[in-house]
């Protein structure tokens, strides 16, 4: 169906809306939106029709509902202040109240026609976006059986559901990166015509119980593979197989676009760069975890928001920023927690549904000892984007620091084996060497610490880990030469500021923590 209104026009089955000749971006969700209100035009639509349709029943906030209605007036060239398309009712809800007339759906004869015989003037120009658009192109299926089609389509569509947690991206619709399905075409093309920056393309072959997936991910300006990797599993159960790719893959390729993301906005003079700029560059600082990089990370976030005061991104990295300064000791406790826990709340304000503010909040909790609040956020991060690597260790840590050691170990390697190259992964390895430490494993704490420094010198909580580690386990030049280095990454160490500034919940691992830096010589 297609809907008609002023010079624009909404597409139901291609899952796009127009005005005039250029296609407009819109997220799924807020196409939804459109959808339901023009479909219910003849009557006010309440918030709770609106989110049973919408969000199939889940319980949504308030500020989420508010967001989406925003950006469903934003697309269709509205505002909250003219209302000339979409109104708000008064403790009612919503109607569209725009002119409009529907149509039956073009032919899809086009859809089914390769993308080079259609003419360059039957292509709509694409407005830029205000974010990277990604395309995830039907995988190949290189078994030579038909029947095998499903699978190498179920691969693609549980990588698109997956990606689409990443809130801090644009993902096009299967409808339309499927259509370029059994055609040869350059990602050029693709880019071009549906408006995307990158494309993540793959193949699937079957032999037997067995079966290899190889996914790539490519940049469209440069045509230069970003990443690729390939996975060989069982086939013992083929769903928990699709659902566990999709999610090492999105895992995987996250910070390869954040670091393409950062690349581009190098190349752009200062005075160019906008608030997406700005928070790439941000983030790219923020995973060298130095001190000097988490200061930059922080000026460069709160410029970010000086042009954009409601941007929910920055917002939540700066509420990280200032928390995991705090955990290194580079900052001051008191000070970073009313910082951080602003930051994180207006993030969550800004986007409920942002997991990158659900984590920095949880962050928040852990160091203000309300421990079981810190878990659920950490939890309802992971439930957002099951694949976000940094909220799994950093949930870690926090079981961890609660005594749950053993799930703790198991989060921060799960982090790990869905992104084991991430700009993160020494703090992934810090995570899974204080696990093994509260219980009692020191070869393992050792082991895990030495990694994390392999891949970060100067990381604080690596050294800090293999200080105690090795000194309860009886090796006193180690852990005398690791505090030493502690020593040089921070200052300010001591055991009053550990028994003060690490969140312990239970008194036994704060007294054992503080016996190890006592051997190791720290007073």
């Amino acid at each position: 169906m297609q809907f008609l209104f002023s010079d624009q026009m909404l597409d139901t089955d291609r899952r796009e809306l127009c005005r005039g000749s250029h296609r407009v971006a819109i997220e799924p969700q807020v196409f939804d939106v459109l959808v339901y209100l023009m479909e219910n035009r003849d009557h006010v639509v309440s918030k709770d029709d609106l989110i049973a349709a919408v969000w199939d029943g889940r319980i949504v906030s308030e500020s989420t509902l508010t967001s989406r209605i925003n950006a469903a007036r934003k697309a269709i060239g509205d505002s909250g202040r003219d209302q000339k398309l979409i109104r708000t009712i008064a403790r009612k809800g919503f109607r569209f109240v725009g002119t409009l007339r529907s149509q039956p759906a073009e032919s899809p004869d086009d859809a089914d026609h390769p993308a080079n015989e259609i003419s360059e003037s039957s292509r709509p120009m694409l407005s830029p976006l205000d974010r990277p658009a990604i395309a995830v192109l039907s995988f190949t299926n290189m078994s030579g059986e038909p029947e095998q089609e499903y699978f190498s389509d179920g691969i693609s569509e549980d990588i698109i559901n997956a990606l689409s947690k990443l809130r801090w991206f644009y993902l096009i619709a299967r409808n339309s990166s499927f259509i370029y399905k059994g055609k040869a075409v350059h990602i050029k093309q693709v880019g071009d015509e549906l408006g995307v920056g990158y494309v993540l393309e793959g193949s699937v072959r079957k032999e037997g119980d067995r079966v290899r997936i190889t996914a790539q991910l490519n940049n469209v300006s440069t045509g230069a593979h970003i990443w690729s990797e390939h996975y060989d599993r069982s086939l013992a159960d083929v769903f928990a197989v699709q659902d566990e790719i999709a999610q090492a893959i999105v895992a995987a390729i996250e910070p390869q676009l954040y670091a393409a993301e950062d690349f581009r906005a190098r190349r752009k003079t200062p005075e160019s760069m906008d608030a997406w700029d700005l928070v790439m560059r941000a983030l790219s600082h923020y995973w060298r975890v130095t001190r000097q990089d988490n200061m930059v990370a922080q000026a460069l976030l709160e410029k970010a928001i000086s042009i954009d005061p409601n941007y929910g991104q920055a917002l939540g990295l700066l509420a990280a920023s200032h928390m995991f300064s705090a955990h290194m000791g580079w900052a001051d406790m008191a000070d970073a927690i009313p910082i951080g826990e602003r930051a994180a709340l207006a993030a969550i304000r800004a986007d409920s549904e942002d997991p990158w503010a659900h984590y920095a909040l949880a962050i928040v909790y852990l160091f203000t000892r309300r421990f079981d609040d810190s878990l659920a956020e950490f939890e309802l991060a992971l439930r957002l984007n099951p694949s976000f690597s940094p909220a799994r260790a950093y949930y870690g840590v926090a079981l961890a620091y609660c005594g749950q050691w053993e799930d703790g170990d198991s989060a921060a390697r799960q982090a790990l084996r869905l992104s084991p190259r991430d700009p993160f992964a020494a703090v992934y390895c810090g995570a899974a060497a204080y696990a093994p430490f509260v219980g009692g494993n020191y070869d393992e704490a050792i082991r895990m610490s030495r990694e994390a420094l392999r891949q970060r010198g100067d990381f604080v909580g690596a050294h800090r880990v293999l200080t105690v580690s090795a000194a309860m386990a009886g090796m006193n030049e180690v852990a005398e030469a690791a505090l030493q280095e502690l020593r040089r990454a921070q200052p300010n160490i001591s055991l009053s500021w550990i028994a003060n500034q690490m969140p312990f919940k239970r008194d036994v691992e704060r007294e054992r923590y503080l016996d190890g830096f006592r051997r190791a010589g720290l007073t």
